[in-house]
This record gives structure tokens, sequence and C-alpha cells, in this order.
């Protein structure tokens, strides 16, 4: 059982929540976010940004809440460079120390449903944000220009750097350089117009890649596996 909603205290973070039914690992694809996550048995966790597919393991009925912040965002609320976490998860008390061990009390203290423990996440995550003095506005700003398929060197000149500053920029906001990212993103373009229906060769043009074969060889990197095996069967 997974959900997923938008968190309204933060522009562009999603508040989501599931149960593990112990079926296996569940492939998390790389989304260039960081995510604040709880869960029934590890406690408070956090999620780095993956170069690839992460498998997670869950326990059967184990509960899972997250946070998952946009591109960008997470550092401010973390208070450390997403290059630092990526392809990690590592307990929040290693970078809140007592601040997180007073949010775990608070969660214990709720009736631990997930919407109620979302809320807590949203609203500890966005004081962190506020005390930040926010997000560093370059973060969405090249995220999104990299999400609509803008070439690396048109962002950075869009955004006034050389390519050198957008790469070191990126390191410390995503966790990774921008051509990284933009492979990133565009993967998660493609299996979103093949998920509404799209042949894949036409998906392939659609979002920038060569051919179908081009596009089959850059979700296999980065996911693990075959665009086929992450789109639901025909018919469903």
């Amino acid at each position: 059982m997974y959900r997923e909603e938008a968190a309204p205290g933060i522009p562009g973070a999603v508040r989501w929540a599931s149960v593990s039914r112990g079926e296996g690992p569940v492939r998390v694809l790389p989304d260039g976010c960081l995510d604040l996550l709880w869960s029934s048995r590890s406690g408070l966790l956090v999620a780095g940004p993956d170069r690839q597919a992460h498998l997670s393991v869950s326990v059967p009925g184990e509960r899972w809440v997250g946070l998952r912040l946009p591109p960008g965002t997470g550092p401010a609320v973390f208070g450390i460079p997403a290059d630092e976490l990526r392809d990690q998860r590592v307990p929040l008390a290693d970078l809140w120390g007592p601040a997180a061990a007073e949010l775990a009390d608070r969660i214990a203290a709720a009736d631990s449903r997930g919407r109620r423990v979302a809320a807590l996440l949203e609203e500890v995550a966005r004081g962190r944000l506020r005390a930040a003095g926010g997000p560093d506005p370059l973060g969405a700003r090249v995220a999104a220009r990299l999400a609509a398929g803008a070439t690396v060197a048109a962002t950075a000149a869009e955004v006034g750097l050389g390519p050198r500053a957008l790469h070191r920029r990126s390191r410390l906001l995503f966790g990774y350089g921008p051509k990284a990212l933009a492979r990133i993103l565009r993967m998660r373009r493609a299996l979103d117009l093949a998920r509404s229906g799209a042949p894949l060769a036409e998906v392939a043009v659609l979002a920038g890649y060569a051919d179908q074969a081009h596009l089959t060889r850059e979700v296999k990197e980065l996911a693990g596996v075959p665009p086929t095996r992450l789109l639901p069967p025909a018919g469903v």
C-alpha cells in the first residue's frame, strides 16, 4: 500500500506513506530529492540523493512515512550539502542530534497514523527551512530548466553561471552535477510519458533520446532494469 499527497507548507514537497507486505525489495528510482523518513522499525532517517535505483528492504507490516523535498531544498532543511548524503540512508540523529530525539518523542506521543506523522515531519522541516532563510533559489531554477529538457549549457547561461560554477553549486544542492541530474530527470520524464500510454519509440523522441535503444540503455543504467519492467502490464 502506498499513497502520496502534496505537502502544503513546502512548495514542491510531497508527503508519502506505505506499509510493507514483505514481498521483496522495493526499487526506489533516483529523483534528485532528499527525503526525511520515519520507519516503524528503524525510526527517523534521511535518504540522500541516489545516482542509481535504491533497493529498499522492509519487514512485513513495517510502516514508512516520508517527506520528499524537491531538488535543491534538502540541504537547507538538513543543514548539510547534498553530496555528503549521496547514495546514503543515515539516522537523522547523526545530523540533528537532540533535535532528532525530540522529534522521535513527538512521533511516539502521536497516534502514529501516517497523516499525523507526515504532518509532524513537515512541520519540523518547515521550521528548519524558515530558520535557514529558505532554500537556495538556484536549485529550483536549475531543476526546472533541466526537467523541461534544457541542455546543461543553456541552463548555465540562463542562471548566469559558468560550467564549473554550476557543477559545484549543483553538487551542493542536488548531490551530483547538472549532467547527472539532467539524465535522472529525463528518465523520469520518459517514464511518465510511457505510463500515460505513449509507445516507447515515441517516448524516446519526446524525451530527447536518440532512439528507443538509447532510452532503454539509459533506464537500465539508472534504474537497474529496462523500462518495460517499470511499466504496468498491458491492459492494466
